[in-house]
C-alpha cells in the first residue's frame, strides 16, 4: 500500500480534502508504480521525491481519465521517458 506522504500529495493535486477516498486513492498509486515499473523503470527501496511525484502524477492521470478517457499527456509521457532513459544511462556508465 502506497505510503500517506504520497496519497497527500495526490489529494493535494486531485483537489481532495476528505480521507474517504484514500484506500482507493493508494491503490492507484500502487497501480501507477506498477505501470511505471512494466515501462522498465527499477523503483529503489526509498523513492526519492522526483521518482514519488512521478507515481503521483501518473495516479493522478488514471483518476481523471476515468471521466474523459483521454491519453497520457505528453508531459508525463517525457516524464517517464527521461527516468526510464535516465536510468539505463546510468547504469551503462
Amino acid at each position: 500500500m502506497a505510503d500517506t506522504q504520497m496519497i497527500t500529495m495526490l489529494k493535494v493535486d486531485l483537489g481532495i480534502s476528505t480521507t474517504v477516498y484514500d484506500e482507493r486513492l493508494g491503490q492507484y498509486l500502487d497501480s501507477a508504480k506498477a505501470e511505471i515499473t512494466r515501462e522498465g523503470y527499477t523503483f529503489p527501496e526509498t523513492l526519492t521525491v522526483d521518482e514519488m511525484q512521478a507515481v503521483v502524477t501518473y495516479a493522478a492521470w488514471q483518476w481523471r481519465r476515468r471521466d474523459t478517457m483521454e491519453g497520457m499527456p505528453r508531459m508525463l509521457r517525457w516524464m517517464l521517458n527521461n527516468m526510464i532513459l535516465g536510468q539505463k544511462a546510468r547504469t551503462l556508465t
